[in-house]
């Protein structure tokens, strides 16, 4: 894109954030709306719109109309995490729950990682538009997969056949639930939801440095085309495959489902690594796709217990997706401020201190999420 309509780094993190601040945005409203409506139709709406966008886009280069276009698209894929957090509250309980949306979260590190090979090798034979209309069709596919397979409740697991006391078990009263602003007020009224969302904001603006800018990095720094760059890349969320799932039963096979400790401890690696990262780029093709592995699995091992866990244990009852909603509605304005910030660091100071600004804030996110500690669901 760069090369085609003639952007700037600040330009394109203009495109980029763009989408995580109405990512973020729609986190928070859609977290209250997935509470008292049904998780297929929101993910359905949410896929298929993306799919749109993500063809549409692809037929501009007005930067200011690609910017409206990206936005859209942010809050059209905001309607995915919260109602999958939903239904995996549904389903599982909370001594049970590190380890289960650990195996949810790796999901989205496995498709992650095709993704980076899929897109880059698109761009590099298609131009910069195939890495938008292949993606397209493949979500389109996993949409209708959804619709036909997902089954929201144990419920509705037992209306199609499965063991009846499951549901009576598992049930939430509907009854219960509060009205949109009385969970809104339980979730902003709840200081442990605070230091989720700061600690998940500084750590997204990291883990989107890596997502968003690293293979124009590794492009630049290397010289090397987009295509073997991306390839480079699809190791990072392979790591996070490990990460996502380890880290989440470590947290209830040694912590006793407290998954603080864990954060803060790969929080701090991620700094230490980052830091690594900046020199060893630019000496060792070998050693930059090792460092990348062990990246992923300390980005995404914190980032699914930030984005999944922690809020569905420690919010109030019934608000499982609500909490999650608004942690990651802030997690995304750290996105957009970091990967805003990203561009304008290395149009001004170049790569280095574009990276030891992500360094900066795993260091940051490690510390505030050390205050919880020893916090734990309270059911």
């Amino acid at each position: 894109m760069q090369a085609e309509l003639g952007f700037t780094k600040t330009e394109i993190g203009m495109i980029l954030g763009a989408l995580k601040l109405t990512y973020g945005f729609g986190q928070l409203v859609n977290g209250l709306l997935a509470e008292r409506y049904s998780a297929r139709l929101m993910l359905a709406v949410g896929m298929l719109c993306s799919v749109l966008i993500n063809c549409i886009f692809g037929f501009f280069t007005a930067l200011y109309f690609l910017l409206f276009v990206w936005a859209c698209n942010g809050y059209f894929q905001a309607l995915g995490w919260t109602p999958v957090v939903r239904v995996a509250a549904n389903w599982v309980p909370v001594r049970r729950r590190g380890k289960a949306i650990g195996i949810i979260g790796t999901g989205y590190q496995f498709t992650a990682a095709l993704t980076f090979i899929i897109a880059g090798f698109s761009a590099e034979w298609l131009g910069w538009r195939g890495a938008l209309y292949i993606p397209a069709v493949l979500l389109a596919a996993s949409a209708v997969h959804m619709l036909v397979f997902l089954q929201e409740t144990p419920g509705e697991a037992a209306r199609h056949g499965e063991k009846e006391e499951v549901a009576s078990k598992s049930m939430e009263d509907p009854a219960s639930k509060g009205s949109f602003f009385q969970d809104l007020k339980l979730t902003l009224g709840n200081p442990a939801l605070w230091f989720l969302a700061v600690a998940l904001g500084l750590l997204n603006a990291c883990r989107y440095g890596f997502l968003d800018w690293g293979l124009t990095h590794l492009k630049e720094v290397q010289k090397t085309g987009v295509g073997l760059a991306a390839l480079k890349y699809a190791v990072l969320p392979l790591g996070g495959i490990a990460g996502a799932y380890l880290a989440g039963w470590a947290t209830d096979r040694y912590f006793a489902s407290r998954r603080a400790p864990v954060v803060c401890i790969l929080l701090l690696v991620l700094g230490l690594l980052t830091l690594f990262y900046e020199w060893i780029a630019r000496t060792s093709l070998t050693w930059t796709i090792v460092i990348l592995l062990v990246i992923g699995f300390v980005i995404y091992g914190p980032q699914v217990l930030l984005v999944g866990t922690a809020p569905a244990d420690l919010a109030k009852r019934g608000t499982a997706a609500a909490a999650a909603g608004f942690v990651n509605f802030m997690g995304y304005l750290g996105a957009y401020a970091g990967v805003q910030f990203t561009g304008y660091l290395v149009d001004l100071y170049g790569w280095r201190i574009g990276v030891f600004f992500w360094a900066a804030c795993a260091f940051t996110a490690s510390a505030t999420v050390a205050m919880l500690w020893n916090a734990t669901s309270r059911e």
